[in-house]
């Protein structure tokens, strides 16, 4: 069964859209061209087509600014910060992982190449930090401090990624803390910028940071989980998208590091360098199902989730804004496989 959207996301992408579709309006027209597909608003001639993906981050940081009693409205321009960082990540990520499809359409350097796909990515996390300093509320400096931090996390769980998939000896626990880097941060930083931004209670914007990284731990857990069983309906990548690209997600160095038999005839699958037939994925599938991966990702997933409702129960902050909160924890950490 497939999650519901919260309302609060829903509505995050009718606030947030005028201003990403403002900052994009200062690019050249070529990266222009490029954001503008890449974010779901254009076809590849810049023809107008229905809205992009979900705006989660900017709904965080929404709830965020709210959360130290700050008037939305005036924080989307640290919203819509965080989603161009997202935007610039999944770009890039595209690339590294020649990965051909992102929300069930070709991916953007498969339609504009590579060069101009980087391109765009770099400018997009430049735009992100020209917004914030751009703004006049009390923390902005302190808000595009905590962004940059946030994107130096992220881009360095991104670089251990890249080392784990030249490495046959990686642990869980190193696996855990490239995840808590490449999604957690960002995570944590929607999380609490607006409550940066409204310069409010260093207790509060720490729970709240707290919060989205057990909450992004958890939504990286569930993408994993996504990756192998998936639906090409849900994830708009084809059926065992991970395993196809032999990706050390956590259910796969679960099932290796677990000292079962099936575990050892997964790494047999996947130390090798020849792509996998189908029958092999489906074969790998099942031997991170059998090595107690899938089962170990679903249990943790939910751990962090727990976790992260301490997290809120132990922040000061209005009683609707934590609800509203806890409905995205639990849609990013129960979407449908």
């Amino acid at each position: 069964m497939i999650a519901v959207t919260p309302p609060s996301v829903m509505a995050a992408r009718g606030l947030v859209e005028p201003v990403l579709r403002d900052a994009v309006a200062r690019l050249d027209p070529l990266t222009a061209r490029v954001a503008g597909y890449h974010l779901g608003w254009s076809d590849p001639a810049g023809g107008p087509v229905s809205s992009g993906g979900k705006a989660l981050r900017p709904a965080l940081t929404i709830l965020s600014a709210r959360a130290a009693g700050g008037s939305p409205e005036r924080y989307l321009p640290a919203a819509a910060a965080v989603e161009l960082v997202h935007a610039f990540s999944l770009l890039h990520d595209d690339i590294m992982d020649a990965d051909r499809m992102r929300r069930h359409r070709p991916a953007a350097w498969t339609v504009f190449g590579c060069s101009a796909a980087i391109l765009a990515g770099d400018v997009l996390l430049s735009l992100a930090g020209e917004l914030l300093l751009d703004g006049d509320t009390p923390g902005h400096v302190r808000a595009a401090r905590t962004l940059a931090v946030a994107t130096r996390e992220l881009v360095a769980g991104q670089a251990l990624d890249l080392e784990f998939e030249q490495r046959s000896d990686v642990s869980l626990d190193e696996c855990r803390q490239m995840a808590t880097r490449k999604t957690g941060s960002l995570l944590a930083c929607a999380c609490s910028i607006g409550a940066t931004a409204v310069d409010g209670p260093a207790p509060l914007i720490a729970a709240l940071a707290a919060f989205g990284a057990e909450a992004g731990l958890a939504f990286q857990l569930t993408d994993d989980l996504l990756g192998i069983w998936g639906s090409p309906a849900m994830t708009g990548k084809p059926v065992l998208s991970d395993l196809r690209s032999r990706k050390k997600s956590l259910p796969v160095v679960a099932a290796l590091t677990g000292g079962t038999a099936a575990g050892d005839r997964l790494a047999l699958l996947m130390d090798g360098s020849e792509p996998l037939s189908e029958a092999d994925l489906w074969e790998a599938a099942r031997l991170v199902e059998e090595a107690g991966g899938r089962s170990w990702a679903e249990t943790e997933a939910k751990h962090r989730l727990d976790a992260a409702e301490r997290h809120l129960d132990a922040a000061d902050m209005p009683p609707d804004v934590r609800a509203e909160f806890l409905d995205i924890a639990h849609f990013l950490a129960s979407r449908g496989c």
